[in-house]
């Protein structure tokens, strides 16, 4: 006698309008349709995200080029995508993409702070996304290694535009001028 063959239902894909119908305290990510819980960030990432905050706000606001933003802030990169970089840069020119409190569209720089918990999603599916979607520059910073990376888009792919490890520094590639001290940082 054969074995019955059972299917395995599909993982239901979910939209932006599921994403806003969520109504519990957690924080989440919406990648490619599929509900990604992300954990409370820890006491050092918090350090690290408040000196890039601070040195790329007095950059920005010194020029008065834009806003920088900081998680918790929702970035509609599609239907299905719904990212909270920990840290990102909007253009003057690109505030009008800002409505209800969230950006509908990438944003020209976003910053990710790996934990070891996050490492494959902000290392290589957010890489993915982030590339796809056009956000022009992109951080990852790996306060294990202290070392910070500096992606910048090229004809739509990511290239690596600086990184720094230990006390270098690293230097965006939108935003003319702008250098970080890696131990500035990463302490």
């Amino acid at each position: 006698m054969g074995e019955a063959v059972v299917d395995k239902p599909e993982e239901k894909v979910l939209t932006y309008e599921d994403y806003l119908q969520l109504d519990d305290d957690k924080r989440y990510e919406l990648i490619n349709g599929r509900l990604e819980e992300m954990p409370a960030p820890s006491f050092e990432h918090q350090l690290i995200s408040k000196a890039i905050v601070i040195a790329l706000d007095r950059f920005v606001s010194d020029r008065n080029s834009g806003v920088v933003v900081y998680a918790p802030f929702d970035v509609i990169l599609s239907e299905t995508v719904v990212v909270q970089p920990d840290i990102v840069f909007i253009p003057n020119e690109n505030l009008k993409n800002v409505k209800d409190g969230r950006l509908f569209g990438p944003p020209d720089l976003a910053v990710e702070i790996v934990s070891p918990s996050s490492y494959v999603r902000d290392r290589y599916e957010k890489f993915a996304l982030y590339e796809r979607y056009g956000v022009k520059e992109y951080w990852i910073v790996y306060p294990g290694l202290k070392t910070i990376e500096v992606w910048c888009l090229k004809d739509d792919k990511y290239v690596l535009h600086s990184i720094a490890a230990g006390s270098g520094e690293v230097e965006s590639c939108i935003l003319k001028g702008f250098r970080l001290k890696v131990d500035d940082v990463l302490k």
